[in-house]
């Protein structure tokens, strides 16, 4: 058993090993009769669904567990919420503020840990987006992918890493203070997003104002106002898929002509993180 924290715990072997179990449709019940605590500190419609749909499909309990519930970090600390939760269930998947909190429940418990999304990364979204693209291309290896937008958050900081570690490759358009602070070398970071999507295959972006980031929505709207996702923007690429983590603010960072366009993968990116998800609570128990 192991952890899933950050797509680098995964590296190249484990998403691929996970893909791959993603793909099939039936891999029995190695959940059987065991309960997945699924700790949310922030609510989400996508994560909730999908990762509760995984453990029933691999045969297992999950438990859906509100933050007033465990009082992360205030009533209890990490290392006491993970213990406690290890009494009873197999596997602990956590969405949480501070992803230190992750860190310091993994170090209570040698139950495996999974981040179902903290403030450094979003690791099973990213494999749903390689499995979406690697549906859609086939081949990874070389395949161009632009992300447009805030590119300083965890969707894009996993989806960096991930695209690296299948060979694909990444460019981040984004205004300069809100670049990718940390980025792995071998991604490409421009001001212009006609430059990052001319001869891509995907383009990708996320929501401008994320939650808790209220205060700062009259400064990112107006920075950010030049990379809205639009029909001419993609254009510019090469017959591009369009990508987004959802949910999106339809007329801000993306159209509503390109959300609904017959080359927006958006539902089967949704329904990937199901799939994404089972893939990866079985690898964590191999």
């Amino acid at each position: 058993m192991t952890n899933i924290l950050t797509v680098a715990d995964l590296g190249p072997a484990g998403i691929a090993e996970v893909l791959a179990l993603a793909e099939q449709p039936d891999l029995g019940r190695p959940l059987a009769g065991k309960g997945v605590a699924l700790v949310f500190q922030k609510p989400s419609a996508r994560t909730r669904n999908s990762t509760e749909m995984a453990v029933v499909q691999l045969g297992g309990h999950p438990v859906y567990i509100q933050k007033e519930e465990v009082g992360l970090g205030s009533r209890e600390t990490a290392e006491d919420v993970a213990r406690t939760l290890a009494c009873y269930h197999d596997i602990i998947c956590a969405r949480v503020m501070d992803h230190d909190d992750l860190v310091r429940m993994t170090g209570a418990t040698a139950k495996p840990v999974v981040n179902l999304l903290s403030d450094k990364e979003h690791p099973l979204q990213a494999l749903a987006d390689v499995l979406t693209m690697k549906q859609l291309a086939d081949n990874l290896q070389g395949l161009k992918i632009a992300y447009v937008g805030d590119a300083d958050n965890n969707v894009a900081r996993s989806l960096a890493h991930a695209c690296l570690a299948v060979g694909a490759e990444l460019t981040l358009a984004s205004p300069s203070q809100y670049r990718l602070s940390d980025a792995p070398d071998g991604v490409r970071q421009v001001d212009d997003p006609a430059e990052a999507v001319r001869r891509a295959r995907f383009v990708y972006t996320d929501v401008w104002v994320s939650m808790g980031q209220d205060n700062e929505a009259r400064e990112r709207m107006q920075a950010l106002g030049p990379y809205q996702v639009d029909e001419a923007l993609m254009a510019k690429a090469d017959d591009a898929w369009f990508l987004h983590c959802l949910p999106a603010r339809r007329g801000e960072e993306v159209t509503h002509g390109v959300l609904e366009s017959p080359k927006s993968a958006i539902w089967r990116q949704a329904e990937n993180r199901m799939h994404a998800a089972r893939g990866a609570l079985a690898w964590v128990l191999l």
